[in-house]
């Protein structure tokens, strides 16, 4: 299959669900059984070619050193086909044993569908459902990662277009992705963390983007933390797809419960890259206030809004020698009076390496207009003690409800960045000290970055010029008619 119609054929599965299930709700079904089938059709693949190594011995073949992943003869796709009842209780069944089998890799990673509801989800739809799948295998020889990973990632999208406002749970818009990664550049061996890791794609795009570059992309160490059970399960899932099986993805509240820990603190780590749940109010704003990880660096947020708790928590989780982040927000975090004194010191501590502002719609089911926030623990010296503005807010293309950066709007704004210097109507170097002169210690992008002002023409000019027009213009309809009239 071209990878257009492997798109359109793992489409089609979804489709099938249409007016069965909300279309918010084919994930969690059509994820887990699209990676039931690879892991299935993978082992066939695995056992076929030890038999041939070892003339025929099945007990080789079957060795759990010659498999990615091992897979019960009663748990195979296989065996699921050939049933007829009760199809969603041998599905769910099938998947639980993969998981029990695969406890240090697999555990939890099927999500908590509910398989078994048949007024949901009836025999005659799994079966139409599970002989869709059936009909290709995707196995490494007919669909290598990169094809599938490409092609999950399209289903992602398709997902995320079709349910709205569940969208912005698992889904970060993927030219925005591109572009946070270039600007983070990871190194082959760095550790790089999301706090708020939807279905993976930032982390995920930290490694594809060292692959591209030739560099060796598999010993980046990615760790990721996603409340949402089947959005946390999606987005494991996403890094096998795509071949990827060094990682650490964990389900849980991260400002509640943060995952990782070294020693009773916080884990740190290299680069972060983060776009998190924008303006929470239900959140423990008291256990913040004592927290045990001094995670209330600059204070504390209020409950209304959870946007510098993260803030705070991705600062406090960054490498104090080279740690460097960066996070997509909506604008409300440069500038709302109720987080000034937090943002004031993390301006007098030097962090803020760079703001840019983007066009609206970059948000799934929202035209708000967002920015960049990047973060800096090691800048370069002729960086230090200043801030860089970036007005991109036009350097993006518009589509119906949903916008994206187009590769040359990338370019411009990373330059922007790298060239770290002014350009009138684009970018301006501000000194810290200048910033915090402001009482709210405003980071707004428009404050620094003027637009083009056109020279203004008063009343009297412009009139004047009407009026001589308009003399003109009746001196020459005059002499039209008088030479048609002698015509």
């Amino acid at each position: 299959m071209t990878q257009q119609e492997l798109e359109k054929y793992l489409w089609g599965a979804a489709t099938s669900l249409r007016g069965t299930i909300d279309a918010g709700d084919y994930k969690q079904y059509i994820f887990p059984l699209l990676f039931y089938k690879r892991i299935c059709d993978v082992y066939d693949e695995e056992f076929e070619k030890a038999l041939e190594e070892s003339d025929g011995d099945l007990e080789y073949a079957a060795f759990a050193e010659h498999h990615h992943f091992i897979v019960p003869e009663t748990a195979h796709w296989n065996s699921v086909r050939e049933t007829t009842v009760n199809v969603g209780i041998a599905i769910q069944n099938a998947m639980r044993d993969i998981e029990k089998a695969n406890p240090e890799t697999l555990y939890g990673i099927f999500g908590d569908a509910s398989w078994t509801n048949k007024n949901r989800l009836s025999d005659e739809t799994l079966t139409n459902l599970i002989e869709h799948f059936s009909q290709h295998k995707l196995n490494l020889k007919n669909v290598p990662d990169d094809q599938l990973g490409n092609a999950y990632e399209y289903l992602i999208k398709e997902f995320a277009d079709d349910s709205g406002h569940t969208a912005a749970e698992f889904y970060t818009n993927r030219t925005v992705v591109k572009l946070m990664t270039m600007i983070m550049d990871p190194q082959p061996g760095e550790s790089v963390y999301d706090p708020t890791c939807g279905s993976g794609g930032l982390l995920l795009n930290c490694a594809l983007h060292l692959r591209d570059e030739g560099k060796e992309y598999r010993t980046l160490k990615l760790f990721g933390q996603e409340i949402n059970l089947i959005t946390s399960a999606i987005a494991r899932m996403n890094m096998f797809m795509h071949g990827i099986e060094e990682f650490s993805i964990v389900r849980g509240d991260t400002l509640a419960r943060p995952a990782f820990l070294h020693n009773d603190e916080l884990k740190k780590f290299n680069v972060i890259l983060a776009n998190p749940p924008y303006s929470i109010k239900a959140w423990d704003k008291k256990n913040f206030e004592n927290d045990p990880y001094g995670r209330n660096l600059w204070g504390t947020p209020p409950q209304g809004c959870a946007d510098y708790a993260f803030q705070q928590h991705i600062q406090k989780s960054l490498d104090a020698e080279n740690g460097r982040s960066i996070s997509l927000w909506p604008h409300g975090v440069l500038f709302r009076d109720s987080e000034s004194e937090m943002r004031r010191k993390m301006i007098e501590e030097d962090l803020v390496e760079c703001v840019i502002s983007l066009g609206p719609n970059l948000f799934y089911n929202s035209s708000m207009t967002s920015c960049l926030l990047i973060t800096n623990n090691n800048k370069k010296p002729e960086r230090k003690g200043k801030v860089l503005f970036i007005q991109a807010v036009n350097e993006v293309r518009n589509e119906k409800t949903i916008s994206y950066l187009d590769p040359h709007h990338i370019e411009r704004i990373y330059n922007a960045y790298q060239d770290f210097k002014d350009e009138k109507t684009f970018t301006a170097v501000i000194e810290n000290d200048k910033i915090v002169e402001d009482k709210n210690a405003r980071l707004s992008v428009q404050l620094f970055v003027k637009e083009e002002i056109k020279e203004e023409l008063n009343f009297g000019t412009v009139f004047n010029t009407w009026e001589t027009d308009s003399k003109k213009l009746k001196t020459s309809m005059n002499d039209l008619f008088k030479t048609l009239a002698n015509g």
